[in-house]
């Protein structure tokens, strides 16, 4: 009885993943009809129903010249015969039904069903003999489907050789040759099938996985550079228009250049988001310079600039200016300084830029080790995947203050260029 509720427990879960399939199925009909409506291809990519044990019950027909046997009367103690059938088929159905799950299949009662199926078919065998022997091959089917691992060879040969040794004791060689075959192939082929099928939607559901990672990755760069871009070009925007509204009663001249410049910022800016859009831009940290004195000039901040050492590459340029853009529009926007200080000072093995000011100290919120806020978050992922370092906190002098530091040379800036923003 136990292996009976086993039995209908495995045909409930199979239900159970029927419906979510044809779920799935519909799903995925509904989606070719609107690729067909909207003239595009349809996607023919489907992986069909999952197997099951239902794939694996149609080779209990093997078994049908014993049942005969037992209609017509030709085995002795039927009942004896009966039972012996009806127990491994039931065995059957259970072993088999578990083996389409990696979990099941591996459980100690798998094990422990198998080892009872070679016990109820070794005593059919001997008892009976003739068509009896034909559930050997059913249990090396049994075999090859609950046992897809390093243990299957070893196994595989030897229920061969006990197959055949069995079946030489109650028949001829040549039946013993015939089970033996049989039972081998039964085995390895039914492993190698199922295998090869688990590893294909093992692999199919490994791009899924890799693909849906591949849009969010490229959703969170492109929130981050929408961050990069907006934030500080919107900040500039502001501190020059409060620049020219204070300036216009008094030096209309003077106020109508400000106004020219958020012009100018606004033209770059939209330049800057059609490079983000297309992904081409690289960062320039010359550029980017000009443009913070620009901007903590329009702020009344007074803005101390020094560069020393030899040319950096475009990579390093181009993760620099995005720290430059970065930490001055914190400054602009949080600190109240009246002084900031970029320095670029580039080693032999290493660059460092430091961007420091007079303010409150409180140029960026800091939740966490010193580093907040979303812009400094992902430019502390940026430079880390490009082998180097952001901090950044409140200055022991007084004031806030950011560091970055970056090798020279990185074997690490290609991956730091799949993950940097491409328009700035």
């Amino acid at each position: 009885m136990t292996w009976v509720w086993g039995v209908r427990c495995q045909l409930q879960a199979f239900r159970a993943e029927r419906r979510q399939w044809r779920a799935e199925h519909e799903r995925f009909k509904a989606a070719q009809r609107a690729a067909r409506k909207n003239g595009r291809a349809p996607d023919v990519d489907h992986p069909g129903p999952p197997p099951t044990g239902f794939a694996l019950l149609p080779w209990l027909l093997m078994g049908m010249g014993s049942f005969s046997n037992l209609l017509q009367g030709k085995t002795p103690n039927p009942w004896v015969g009966g039972l012996g059938l009806i127990t491994f088929n039931s065995l059957y159905i259970y072993v088999t039904f578990r083996s389409f799950d990696r979990e099941r299949r591996a459980a100690a009662s798998t094990r422990v069903a198998l080892l009872l199926m070679a016990l109820v078919t070794t005593g059919l065998a001997l008892g009976y003999g003739g068509n009896w022997l034909m559930f050997f091959p059913l249990l090396g089917l049994a075999v090859g489907a609950a046992l897809r691992g390093p243990w299957l060879g070893r196994t595989g040969l030897l229920l061969t050789v006990y197959a055949a040794s069995v079946s030489a004791v109650r028949g001829d060689w040549e039946d013993a040759t015939n089970i033996g075959y049989a039972t081998f192939l039964s085995s390895m082929v039914t492993a190698a099938i199922l295998g090869l099928s688990e590893a294909v939607r093992e692999l199919r559901a490994a791009r899924e996985e890799l693909a849906r990672r591949a849009v969010e990755k490229e959703r969170l760069r492109f929130s981050r550079d929408l961050h990069d871009l907006l934030g500080h070009t919107l900040s500039v925007i502001v501190v020059k228009s409060e620049a020219a509204r204070r300036l216009a009663p008094r030096d209309m001249d003077a106020a109508l250049g400000q106004i020219t410049d958020i012009e100018s910022v606004g033209r770059q800016a939209l330049t800057e988001i059609r490079e983000a859009v297309t992904g081409y831009r690289e960062g320039s940290l010359a550029t980017e310079l000009t443009r913070a004195r620009s901007a903590l000039s329009a702020a009344s901040v007074e803005a101390v600039v020094r560069q020393s050492g030899a040319p950096l590459e475009p990579q390093t340029e181009a993760l620099l200016s995005w720290v430059v853009r970065e930490a001055v529009t914190n400054v602009v926007r949080h600190s109240d300084a009246r002084r900031c200080e970029i320095t670029v000072e580039s080693g032999a093995e290493q660059v460092r830029l430091t961007v420091t000011d007079n303010g409150s100290g409180r140029a960026v919120s800091r939740p966490r080790q010193g580093i907040g806020g979303t812009g400094l978050k992902g430019l502390t992922e940026r430079l880390a995947a490009a082998g180097g370092s952001l901090t950044a906190g409140p200055s022991p002098r007084g004031g806030f203050a950011v560091t970055a530091e970056l090798p020279v040379q990185s074997a690490q800036f290609a991956k730091a260029e799949a993950t940097a923003p491409r328009a700035s």
